[in-house]
């Protein structure tokens, strides 16, 4: 990731000190992705207006933060960053911005998953721990306490709507396991582009490969791709997804090597546009498991 040019830092954090007050009145949120704002937009209801730095169908591993994103962050009352490693630009942005609150980490308190032995991630943090729902479960609990300390105004309707957001979570999560319980443990085989839903497999009970590590920025050698088609052959994988923030290519090589099908797209790192699939975090979850259990049912 190119590194953010000290100049525009500069530029950007002298302009925000002259934003005007946002006029709604609403308590302003920056989230740095769209799974991140979706769940401040929960928690937060029509008490808050919530700004995502890497939007819908954008890539993560890939933001590079602009002067505009700065101005953002300048005019926001609370910054929400998932932590674990993957936004390694945050103290730069909040101090550039003049943040007057520290950055709230979302998956503070969850357990980290770390890359598998022998792969070139091995004991590397995982960051995406969003992709488990009891982890989730946590990032609304630490949403919740970080909007009720800042903004003490709304705390009844931020507590309430976070009660109300857990028990859908809850249901969320009994669901997919529902939606597993007919598979075989041994049938539960995929690959996807990169190595994004560890968190998943390891919760729901799945084997998942992936021809990329756990950034799409890391590009796999001739060894690795001949050993990932040779696990393919041998271990029997019913299907292959593409993911909606990474190349096609890697994924549509490995199914003309293997002639295993392309089941779908599944969505991990970004939403999906409001009025596509994956809109929101539960409709993610639900769309992702409705695709990867029908190929393999």
């Amino acid at each position: 990731m190119t590194p953010f040019p000290r100049r525009h830092f500069l530029a950007a954090a002298l302009s925000a000190a002259a934003l005007p007050a946002r006029a709604d009145g609403k308590f302003r949120v920056v989230a740095s992705f769209s799974i991140l704002a979706d769940l401040v937009a929960q928690v937060g209801g029509e008490a808050v207006t919530v700004t995502a730095l890497v939007g819908p169908d954008q890539d993560l591993h890939s933001y590079e933060p602009r002067p505009s994103d700065i101005q953002a962050v300048a005019g926001a009352e609370l910054l929400v960053v998932n932590g674990l490693g993957v936004e390694g630009w945050t103290a730069r942005i909040a101090k550039a911005a003049g943040l007057r609150r520290a950055p709230v980490v979302a998956s503070r308190g969850v357990v980290p998953r770390k890359g598998a032995a022998g792969t070139a991630e091995q004991g590397e943090t995982d960051p995406h721990a969003w992709q488990s729902v009891p982890n989730v479960e946590r990032y609304v609990a630490n949403i919740r306490d970080a909007l009720v300390a800042a903004d003490p105004m709304h705390a009844v309707l931020y507590q309430a709507n976070a009660t109300t957001y857990l028990a859908q979570l809850a249901a969320l999560d009994a669901d997919i396991r529902a939606a597993y319980a007919p598979i075989p443990r041994s049938a539960r085989r995929i690959v996807t582009t990169h190595d994004a839903l560890g968190y998943y497999a390891a919760t729901y009970g799945l084997d998942i490969l992936a021809p990329q590590g756990m950034s799409t920025e890391s590009e796999p050698s001739a060894r690795d791709f001949a050993n990932l088609i040779r696990q393919i052959r041998t271990q029997h994988i019913r299907a292959l997804f593409l993911e909606n923030v990474s190349p096609a290519t890697l994924v549509k090589q490995l199914s003309q090597e293997t002639s295993v099908k392309i089941g779908g797209t599944l969505y991990d790192d970004a939403l999906s546009p409001p009025d596509g699939p994956a809109g929101s975090y539960i409709a993610m979850m639900r769309y992702n498991t409705g695709m990867i259990t029908a190929v393999l049912r």
